[in-house]
């Protein structure tokens, strides 16, 4: 049995592997953004180990630039950057629709400030009711997205308007879990309930009996009203 959280250093050797793969499927090419979100910050510290490693190996020339997304109710590196990594901040993470990243003391601190300043990185937040909407533009695509890469969506959607990421450059989101794990998230949203957000894409469920005659009645009128 090993404990595999951010401290311990299998699990950030086992998670470097990504960046290895995310170039791999880029035919060793390398994308000019990868955009994480984090909380303890084990994640980003392992994808820049695993991105240092190609590069020493003589595998890739350049750096892709990273971007680390918090929630702003658990922002502690966000106030950090904010303030040039003078000095570690620790905060009382408030409740997030993103709980699993919803710490406010990272224990990869350290590891994470040194792989940013090596990747020119750049730290940004969301909101709720920036990632519940980010997720929700996600999911109108096909995807089914957790709150998390909600997170990482909105810091992206955000850098674009800035002008930061422009729209020639290719740029990877990392998802780190399903949508099927949130479904109180979707289903609060998709009723406008959750609190601090605005469902702007909001597409309200219809609740039906348990009658094959009424669901078939309900999708044909729908599928007129659609017409």
């Amino acid at each position: 049995i090993y404990l595999a959280n951010s401290m311990n250093s299998l699990r950030i050797e086992g998670q470097k592997t990504v960046g290895i793969e995310i170039v791999q499927q880029f035919d060793w090419a390398v994308p000019d953004w990868i955009v994480m979100p984090v909380g303890n910050l084990g994640n980003i510290s392992a994808l820049g180990k695993g991105l240092l490693l190609l590069r020493e190996l003589g595998i890739i020339s350049k750096l892709p630039r990273l971007v680390a997304a918090q929630a702003a109710k658990a922002n502690p590196l966000y106030r950090s950057y904010q303030a040039g990594f003078q000095e570690k901040v620790a905060v009382q993470a408030e409740a997030t629709l993103a709980s699993a990243i919803q710490i406010g003391n990272p224990v990869s601190y350290e590891k994470a400030v040194k792989v940013l300043e090596q990747f020119d990185g750049i730290v940004e937040q969301a909101t709720e009711h920036e990632l519940a909407n980010a997720a929700a533009r996600a999911d109108m695509t096909g995807m089914y997205c957790c709150p998390h890469t909600g997170v990482a969506l909105a810091a992206l959607f955000k850098l674009v308007d800035r002008g930061v990421v422009r729209s020639n450059e290719r740029v990877v989101v990392i998802s780190t879990a399903h949508g099927l794990k949130f479904t109180q998230f979707k289903t609060g949203y998709h009723e406008d309930t959750l609190p601090e957000v605005e469902a702007l894409a909001a597409n309200p469920p219809v609740y039906l009996p348990a009658d094959a005659k009424v669901v078939r009645q309900t999708i044909e009128r729908r599928l007129e009203q659609r017409a």
